[in-house]
């Protein structure tokens, strides 16, 4: 099974200013890092050693998945580039029960 993964360099509007995304089946983890400053400010700059500072998992099927991801991504940013970022993550697998009340 093939993992994809997609990095944002969001910079201010991001807490640590990198997010991210490898999904691997029905399994999206989503890992914060801090942007290394030493290799420039723009977004183009080489990220790679950027330190993880938190990181989260769900299962695309598990209950309530949609606000699992939610919540995570706004705690880390604003609402506009989680649901960026969740776009990009439904373009790969759909996620469970978008509607916390069903």
């Amino acid at each position: 099974m093939a993992t994809k993964t997609k990095t944002f360099k969001l910079g201010e509007v991001c807490r640590g200013g990198i997010i991210t995304v490898e999904v691997t089946g029905k399994l999206v983890v989503i890992i914060g890092k801090e942007w290394v400053m030493s290799q420039e400010t723009s977004r183009g700059s080489n990220q790679s050693n950027a330190k993880e500072f938190t990181r989260g998992s769900v299962m695309a099927d598990e209950r309530n998945a949609y606000r699992k991801i939610d919540d995570f991504l706004n705690d880390l940013t604003t609402s506009y580039y989680s649901g960026k970022i969740i776009e990009y993550i439904e373009s790969i697998v759909p996620l469970k029960e978008k509607n916390f009340w069903e």
